[in-house]
This record gives C-alpha cells, sequence and structure tokens, in this order.
C-alpha cells in the first residue's frame, strides 16, 4: 500500500504563458476571441527563445486555446510530437463589436469605463457583444477541473491570451475575480504555478517572468 502511494503524484506543475506578440499586438489592434491572427517575426523569435530555454523540461502534455497565435508559440514542443489537447475555454475573452479595431478615442474610454466596472466589482458586465468576466471564467472553469483531474500528467504547458490568463490566476489562485488586473503579464511571459493535491491549493513560483526573452531586443 505504501508502494502505490509513493507512485500517486501529489503536486503538478504549470507553465503557464502567453502567446507572443502578433502583428496586431504591435498595432494596437484588438485581437479578443473573434481575431486569429499569426505571430509576427518578434513573436516567432521569442517562442523560440523560449523553447531554447525550457525545451529541457519533461513535458507530458501541452495544452493551448483554439487559436493559432497560441499554437505559434508552443509549435517547436509540438514537434517533438508531446501530447497536445486544444480547448476554446482558453480563448481570450470576447471584446465584441471592437475586435479587429485599433481603438480610437472614444473606444479607450469606453475600454476605461468598462474595466474599471470590472475593478469595482461589476464583473458581470460584458463588453458590447462579447463576454464579462464572469462569462470567461465560466468556460475556463471544466477545462482547469480536466487538467487538474489528470494527476498523472504531473508537468504541463498552456499556452494562453493577457486578459483570460489574469482571469484563470484568480480561479486557480483563490482571488476575487475583481482583481485580475494585479496579475502583469507580456508577450510569452511565464506563470510556473506548482499544484498540491493533499491541500487543493496552488503557489506561484514565477510571475510574469520574460528572463527567457532577455536576448531579445524588445
Amino acid at each position: 500500500m505504501s508502494d502505490q502511494r509513493s507512485q500517486t503524484p501529489t503536486t503538478k506543475t504549470i507553465y503557464l504563458i502567453r502567446h507572443g506578440e502578433t502583428a496586431f499586438n504591435r498595432q494596437g489592434v484588438v485581437q479578443g476571441s473573434g481575431v486569429d491572427s499569426d505571430l509576427n517575426e518578434l513573436g516567432q523569435a521569442q517562442a523560440e527563445a523560449f523553447f531554447q530555454y525550457y525545451q529541457h523540461v519533461p513535458f507530458d502534455k501541452v495544452y493551448t486555446s483554439a487559436l493559432k497565435r497560441t499554437h505559434q508559440s508552443v509549435n517547436k514542443f509540438l514537434q517533438k510530437n508531446l501530447p497536445w489537447e486544444q480547448h476554446i475555454g482558453l480563448n481570450e475573452i470576447s471584446w465584441g463589436v471592437r475586435e479587429g479595431k485599433i481603438p480610437n478615442n472614444r473606444d479607450n474610454e469606453y475600454y476605461k469605463v468598462l474595466i474599471d466596472s470590472w475593478i469595482a466589482g461589476e464583473t458581470n458586465m460584458p463588453s458590447e457583444g462579447g463576454e464579462s468576466p464572469e462569462d470567461v471564467i465560466a468556460r475556463q472553469k471544466p477545462v482547469v477541473d480536466l487538467i487538474l483531474s489528470r494527476p498523472e500528467e504531473q508537468t504541463v504547458l498552456v499556452a494562453m491570451h493577457g486578459r483570460a490568463i489574469r482571469i484563470i490566476l484568480t480561479l486557480l489562485l483563490e482571488r476575487p475575480l475583481y482583481e485580475m488586473d494585479t496579475f502583469d503579464h507580456a508577450n510569452l511571459c511565464l506563470y510556473k504555478l506548482i499544484y498540491d493535491y493533499d491541500t487543493s491549493k496552488f503557489t506561484v513560483e514565477l510571475a510574469c517572468d520574460v528572463s527567457h526573452l532577455a536576448d531579445l531586443n524588445p
């Protein structure tokens, strides 16, 4: 019996990254879940730098959103024939009618009011034609539950999006959803998280870490 228990993993390590830069990131275009853009040259270099830095990690599985900028960010890992699943539940928040556009002054004011409302606790307020943070966390939770239900996958790589990462971190770390903006993100940043199956708690080892990008020009 003790042998059986010793073989049961008690922790899971999650490497949670944001996708690399896209041309729309550079231009300030709102992407959300409705714009399926490719990585630009810098984004590809960021993906390569992350791979070179972390290729030694024995990942058991790769999880991504259904959007190709996350697929391209982990492509070198996928080329190693690692098991891979993509889930719409990990997609970026839908920003609705303003996706695909560079915000003008009126749009910027709209976003400021919307995000201020979220910070004030009105996390059920959706963007016009899009999602609220509560909509996003509701579709993220089944994916999180699925990942945690697989203790045999001791080390996983998860590629997502900026706002979606802020939202999912409140879920993983049991923080109020209105605190999501306390979590920073950058293109191809890393959050390294350890889940303890005994306590059902996450701890953060690295937060918005970009040390693997040190050799790249911003």
